[in-house]
């Protein structure tokens, strides 16, 4: 072998080591949800009025731990001192969505012009804080007047979700154990579920029975899916 190709072989091997090394860590810490999600039977969970630190974070830590993607709908007035854990959402790859600025339905639903103002400011707030422009939205307390308001989003370029299943913490005082039956009593019979779901401050319960819902959902054979 002529001596000048050394080099370039040696070059090509240190880069086909590199691409080996890159292919075995994106394995890892990518789930392999996209065609996973064409099957039957898909769930959503989705997270409403984060983010909040505690709360949050161990959510994060569960769907890390078992590969689970997500989808969060984010109340931009609790971001303020919580910047880090809404760029943990953006950076595990979990889908952000918009909820409101200030979740106070007399302000959000005064008039259509209030309501839209409201989504942008969020939005904003999660532009500049992930570099993530959110393309959903899911309204606070399930909607004043949806269907009609609905058309008005979607025309700024809005996909609205809303939920066909839920776990029940919005109730004071739920248990984890309450909560996962919930969660199994209104999905069942349902191929796709949006299983509605919160992770503010106080729902610590949430947190907690996170693990045994998603324990539920795989062993019925479900697909983990986000926005």
């Amino acid at each position: 072998m002529q001596k000048k190709y050394v080099p370039l072989l040696l070059f090509f091997a240190l880069l086909l080591v590199f691409a080996a090394h890159l292919g075995a860590r994106l394995a890892l810490s990518e789930p392999a949800f996209s065609l996973a999600c064409a099957q039957e039977k898909r769930v959503y969970l989705t997270f409403d009025d984060g983010p909040s630190t505690v709360v949050t974070n161990s959510i994060l830590d569960t769907l890390r731990r078992e590969r689970i993607r997500a989808t969060f709908f984010i109340v931009s007035d609790r971001v303020a001192g919580r910047e880090e854990t809404l760029g943990r959402i953006a950076r595990e790859g979990h889908t952000l969505g918009v909820h409101s600025a200030t979740h106070r339905y007399e302000e959000i639903y005064a008039s259509d012009e209030a309501l839209l103002a409201d989504a942008e400011t969020c939005a904003g707030v999660i532009r500049r804080i992930t570099g993530v422009t959110p393309h959903l939205y899911r309204f606070p307390g399930g909607g004043w007047d949806a269907a009609r308001r609905s058309v008005l989003l979607e025309e700024r370029g809005y996909r609205v979700v809303r939920w066909n299943a839920e776990c029940g913490d919005a109730t004071a005082g739920a248990t984890a154990d309450e909560l996962v039956e919930t969660a199994i009593e209104t999905s069942r019979g349902k191929n796709t579920v949006v299983l509605l779901m919160h992770d503010s401050a106080y729902r610590k319960t949430t947190a907690e029975a996170l693990p045994r819902i998603i324990e539920y959902f795989r062993g019925q054979g479900y697909a983990f899916c986000a926005y």
